[in-house]
């Protein structure tokens, strides 16, 4: 199903979603590929698999394969980092911040896309798993980049429309 017959399912206390949807994806603080990425990595995070084929599926048409497979390595590899970066903030105890993660990131240098666009998807997903150590992070990067907060925000608004349409999309089945 493409994404225009998805966001025709959503119901209407839920229409501010399918609008927002459409108007996140034309901002022109971020190029196609920053925002389709940024799209299908904040699907993958929000684990709803039929807002992410129809993403997918319009995606494909805007870009690379590459990009595609360094959106999906985005989220996967912050799904893992948020939960263990987000543990050692939460925790009091200070011990844990001294040791090592021990946790494969090889993707962070090997993903083949734009550096600043995958720092781009790793933000918005970190920001989905509410980790504000990889927020913080990705963000330093991205601003030392020259990447301006306008556009770190419109990559946040992709990733909380996205976030909120999954949420109506799995309560309404």
């Amino acid at each position: 199903m493409n994404l225009e017959e998805l966001l025709n399912q959503v119901p209407e206390y839920a229409k501010d979603l399918k609008l927002n949807m459409g108007g996140v994806m034309r901002q022109t603080e971020l190029t196609p590929q920053q925002a389709w990425g940024t799209a299908i990595a904040c699907a993958v995070a929000a684990r709803n698999p039929q807002l992410l084929e129809s993403i997918l599926a319009e995606a494909r048409a805007l870009l690379t394969e590459q990009a595609i497979f360094a959106a999906r390595a985005a989220a996967a590899v912050m799904g893992m980092n948020n939960i263990f970066y987000r543990f050692r903030h939460l925790s009091t105890n200070p011990k844990y911040g001294a040791m090592p993660a021990r946790l494969r990131m090889q993707v962070i240098g090997r993903h083949g896309s734009d550096p600043v666009d995958f720092e781009l998807w790793c933000l918005a997903v970190s920001a989905i798993n509410g980790c504000s150590v990889c927020v913080d992070a990705h963000e330093n990067v991205l601003r030392e980049k020259g990447v301006t907060e306008e556009t770190v925000l419109a990559a946040v608004r992709i990733a909380s429309t996205i976030h909120a349409l999954a949420a109506v999309l799995d309560t309404a089945r």
